[in-house]
């Protein structure tokens, strides 16, 4: 039988949240909820949405278990934010974590995870609360993700990593062996880093600009 839960969320996220959960564990979605000043909609995907000042009384936490399905929004505090209200109210909180993800380090994973497709997670690596690994990650062995934190697609962190609370570290990106990154960095997408990130740090790598020759000027394309 599967355990009922909650999706705090309305928008992209949620809805992906309420796919992966629907067709790859062993939670059957019932509802959502969202803070009452923004619910526009009383359903979302097929299912009620109720205000999240009146969900414990609707659906238990005794009974249920709950999901935040947020991105990274002011560096993940919103979606901090309602992890925590949600703990506060007595819910246990789900984790998402793909059957087509490699998981190698015993399952060392926290909270309201929300892990994709196409992950590996080497031995030893430990992963906090609420993170969020997009999919096609290499995370490498003995590093450490810290709570609160968005990983990217195609993020190669190396042996040894540790990253502080609520970062976000963008697409492509790649972090070299046994370096710290502080809390609330933003590692921008490509970026390459190769020493240690001060905390608040902002890192953004250069980008591709266009060729002074017209793409029609161009002879074997």
């Amino acid at each position: 039988m599967k355990k009922p839960l909650v999706i705090f969320g309305f928008g992209d996220i949620a809805q992906l949240a309420h796919y992966y959960f629907s067709t790859d564990s062993d939670y059957e979605v019932v509802a959502f909820t969202l803070d009452a000043e923004y619910i526009t909609e009383i359903f979302f995907c097929g299912l009620p949405v109720v205000a999240f000042e009146e969900v414990a009384q609707k659906y238990r936490p005794e009974e249920c278990e709950f999901f935040v399905a947020l991105s990274y929004s002011k560096l993940n505090a919103v979606r901090k934010e309602k992890y925590l209200a949600a703990k506060e109210l007595g819910y246990r909180l789900a984790s998402f974590v793909s059957s087509r993800t490699t998981v190698l380090n015993e399952g060392r994973i926290g909270e309201n995870c929300f892990i994709f497709e196409d992950n590996t997670i080497q031995p030893f690596v430990t992963i906090g609360n609420n993170v969020t690994l997009w999919s096609g990650n290499h995370i490498g062995h003995h590093s450490t993700i810290n709570d609160h934190c968005f990983i990217a697609s195609h993020v190669v962190i190396s042996g040894g990593v540790e990253i502080g609370e609520q970062c976000f570290i963008g697409v492509n990106a790649t972090l070299r062996d046994h370096i710290k990154i502080g809390e609330k960095c933003v590692v921008g997408a490509g970026t390459l880093l190769l020493a240690d990130a001060e905390a608040e740090g902002v890192y953004i790598g250069k980008a591709t600009e266009r060729a002074q020759v017209p793409s029609t000027k161009l002879r074997r394309i």
